[in-house]
């Protein structure tokens, strides 16, 4: 950022910081009849400076996550609830029709004992367990990384490579392709199989498709989701063989039916 950037910045905050403390002198020469509301400052995209989040038009950012600074997100790419991308100090990238799963923290190095500032590098349909801390390392094509893992700077996790849940990845340990690694600190267990190499493809096409459903979820008005708990509501249904011995045939309208085009896989329906 020159210094013209810097300058319209530092007047924008000035000009924010002026009107919230308008709005706390107001608050106190409300006295007694003070309501004061608390906004949430939570933003799922920040800008650090010059530093932009850069995502696909068709990624999943969840709300309550953060993708904060020099971070780019791929095509079909989904960040779940709770998750941090912090690129401040260095650049995170994410591929295509890749999941990071809930509460999940992908940092990057400025410095370490080795002294090398390292990005962080995550490739295409790669999987990402929740709860998963990636510092500072690289997660090839279609690898998987299990749940509550921890990869260290350094770390590069070759294509088809499996991290197993919980384990701790030392730094600067290369896992090769098709290998599964596991433990504290972790260390070689077993080949893959082919069963569980094409399971790795298929559980990141499950989650882009279900990062579809709750895109759409998520852009619904409120006026939608009210109208969608009164349609609820009226066409429950308690059981069949309940519904059966009142003599009652409940259809689910059609506001209720997934969209076609919400899950890719899905051709429509033909018309009759």
């Amino acid at each position: 950022m020159g210094t013209l950037g810097r300058a319209i910045y530092t007047v924008g905050f000035w000009i924010r910081e002026t009107g919230q403390a308008i709005d706390r002198l107001g608050c106190r020469l409300q006295g007694n009849y003070l309501f004061q509301e608390q906004l949430s400052r939570h933003r799922t995209l920040m800008n650090i400076f010059d530093k932009v989040p850069n995502v696909h038009k068709g990624a999943f950012v969840a709300p309550g996550a953060s993708v904060i600074g020099d971070v780019q997100v791929g095509q079909g790419s989904s960040i779940w609830y709770g998750c941090v991308l912090r690129g401040d100090v260095n650049s995170i990238h994410v591929g295509s029709s890749t999941n990071i799963q809930d509460n999940s923290l992908v940092h990057v190095a400025k410095s370490n004992l080795s002294g090398k500032v390292l990005p962080t590098i995550i490739g295409d349909n790669v999987t990402i367990g929740h709860s998963v801390v990636l510092h500072g390392c690289t997660v090839e094509d279609e690898a998987f990384v299990g749940m509550g893992a921890v990869l260290l700077d350094g770390v590069v996790v070759e294509k088809h490579g499996m991290v197993a849940a919980g384990a701790l990845v030392r730094q600067n340990t290369r896992i090769p392709c098709g290998e599964v690694w596991g433990g504290n600190p972790a260390r070689f267990l077993r080949k893959l199989t082919e069963e569980e190499v094409a399971f790795i493809s298929q559980s990141a096409t499950n989650y882009t498709n279900l990062a579809q459903v709750h895109a759409v979820e998520n852009a619904k008005s409120f006026d939608e989701i009210e109208f969608e708990k009164v349609l609820h509501k009226k066409f429950a249904r308690r059981d069949e063989e309940y519904d059966s011995m009142l003599g009652v045939v409940r259809e689910v309208p059609p506001e209720l039916i997934l969209p076609d085009n919400v899950l890719p896989d899905k051709s429509p329906k033909p018309s009759h």
